[in-house]
């Protein structure tokens, strides 16, 4: 048997939980006050995933930069895959919140979307 630590995320107390697995199965997961953090335990020492966010520049727009993020979680080992992918895009202005920017990136069938907007210069 195994333990692992973990400080839960799924809502603001931030419990300390102990996730005991036998293999890569879960047995036990203790420490939790809400149902949430059982489900942020089990998920995080199986299949740990993340929103991506950062920036891409902006062709023609009254800011040069946009903020951007994945539409939902990928798998933590495709992070920096996903940021490589993004590293040389350019979108052309004007942009609106929830623009595709970038479709099924690093294979994840993920796409990144723009989570601001920009206005034509």
């Amino acid at each position: 048997m195994e333990t692992r630590e973990l400080t839960c995320i799924g809502c603001p107390l931030g419990c300390a939980l102990t996730v005991t697995m036998n293999g890569k199965e879960v047995v036990e997961v203790k420490g939790n006050t809400c149902k949430k953090g059982d489900i942020y335990a089990r998920k995080e020492v199986t299949n740990p995933t993340r929103i991506v966010t950062t920036t891409v520049r902006v062709s023609g727009g009254a800011a040069p930069m946009i903020n951007v993020k994945t539409q939902s979680d990928i798998p933590k080992d495709k992070i920096f895959e996903c940021v490589a992918a993004l590293k040389g895009v350019t979108i052309q202005a004007p942009v609106a919140i929830g623009d595709v920017v970038l479709e099924n990136v690093a294979g994840t069938g993920v796409n990144i979307v723009a989570a601001g907007a920009v206005e034509a210069a």
